[in-house]
């Protein structure tokens, strides 16, 4: 079967003008109401890659999201995050009559251009997340998101001036401090699922290293174990760190010490 090249949004600008939205107000952040642009994303379900970052919460999709391949139906408001270079893919459902609503927050890493956001977003794992992975929100937990981002909307839909830019990102600093915060309560609310997966990951330790006859060939890595699990390894050490304070690295790292342990009181195996 032939692929289909994905379409590259270099800029905020192009993704209005394939939207069909008029100009955005800022060219490197924009605040889009999701209801007024679905419709298009729908019934033109094209791949897409964008140069920016996006934020986004949305209720009542009624369509299917795909990262690269990975699939998850949206029936209920989530937040999720797409970092530069993420491929994202929207097709419809059939037989559905709500209305898709939210929105989404547009940002362009030029915007963050020597600001204290321009290096520690990458330290917020959650945009390394698959989409299957993204936050269910409370109630409350989205008043305060929604109130954040309409902060932003309110000092972009206003005259710029030489504090915006500063309390935009102070805003947007915010808001990803409180979504780290979200993902650490989704991570103790959903305790059976979690623990399950603790389970599965010592089992598949086990099994790792029980295939590995003399001599010994060495640990896994973070991706492969986050593969056999079905999960990104950003979210895999972040779920293991909530619940053990221990990432995926430092998990193996403690099996393989016990396995050496094991060997060494129990075979004539050196240190080496």
């Amino acid at each position: 079967m032939a692929t289909t090249t994905p379409l590259r949004v270099k800029s905020i600008t192009d993704f209005h003008r394939v939207t069909g939205l008029p100009s955005p107000l800022h060219p490197l952040i924009s605040l889009v109401d999701y209801s007024l642009i679905w419709k298009v994303q729908a019934n033109n379900p094209t791949s897409a890659v964008f140069d920016f970052y996006s934020i986004s919460v949305k209720r009542d999709l009624n369509a299917k999201l795909m990262y690269g391949q990975q699939p998850y139906d949206f029936d209920e408001g989530v937040m999720y995050f797409l970092a530069p270079g993420q491929v994202l893919r929207v097709e419809t459902v059939e037989d559905t009559t709500a209305e898709p609503s939210g929105w989404l927050l547009l940002i362009h890493p030029d915007f963050l251009w020597h600001t204290s956001l321009s290096k520690s977003i990458s330290g917020h794992d959650f945009f390394g997340y698959a989409c299957h992975e993204a936050l269910f929100l409370s109630e409350k937990e989205e008043e305060i998101i929604h109130g954040i981002s309409q902060n932003i909307s309110r000092e972009i839909q206003d005259n710029i001036d030489q504090f915006s830019h500063q309390i935009i990102i102070t805003q947007l600093e915010g808001l990803l401090g409180y979504a780290d915060r979200f993902y650490n309560r989704q991570f103790m609310t959903r305790r059976i699922n979690s623990h399950r997966v603790l389970s599965q990951l010592e089992t598949l330790l086990e099994g790792y290293f029980n295939k590995n006859e003399q001599p010994f060939t060495g640990a896994p890595s973070v991706q492969f174990v986050a593969e056999q699990l079905n999960m990104s390894p950003n979210y895999l050490s972040g779920l293991l760190k909530t619940l053990t304070g221990l990432n995926t690295q430092q998990h193996i790292h403690e099996k393989l010490i016990a396995i050496a342990k094991q060997k060494l009181s129990t075979t004539d195996l050196t240190v080496s």
